[in-house]
């Protein structure tokens, strides 16, 4: 067995389709990261889920649906998934000037280092990966 290579950490949790759920899923989050010993950059982790869950509970959950938050640890750094089963792949939209809304994606995209879309059968999986090591974001 190569001594460099690190098995990563593994958590998820199905959520029904619920306001409530994003407050679940940072809970989750934040009992999983304790369980993990990983403190550096909690926060940009707590809010990047709060966005992706927020953005498949309104976008990409049909009703009587869920969605599947998917939390790794490995090589330094925290990949958050959400999977869900609705149609098309997010985007960032263009934003109306003023509006209270679309800004979820460029929050992720400023705090983590790398995000994409995957598609699945059905619906799509919105990921981003987060180092936790020095600095932040891809600024």
């Amino acid at each position: 067995m190569n001594p460099h290579i690190q098995a990563a950490l593994v958590r998820e949790r199905l959520y029904l389709r619920s306001p409530q759920s994003v407050a679940a899923a940072r809970q989750f989050t934040r009992d999983t990261l304790h369980a993990w010993g990983i403190a550096a950059r909690h926060d940009d982790v707590l809010l990047c889920v709060s966005e992706l869950a927020t953005n498949a509970l309104r976008y990409g959950v049909p009703r009587g649906r869920g969605y599947l938050l998917r939390l790794l640890a490995f090589g330094g750094a925290v990949r958050i998934e959400v999977h869900d089963s609705g149609p098309g792949l997010s985007r960032m939209a263009a934003r109306p000037a003023g509006g209270e809304g679309g800004r979820g994606l460029v929050i992720v995209e400023a705090l983590a280092e790398e995000w994409g879309v995957l598609p699945r059968a059905p619906g799509k999986v919105v990921w981003c990966e987060i180092r936790l090591g020095r600095g932040g974001g891809r600024n």
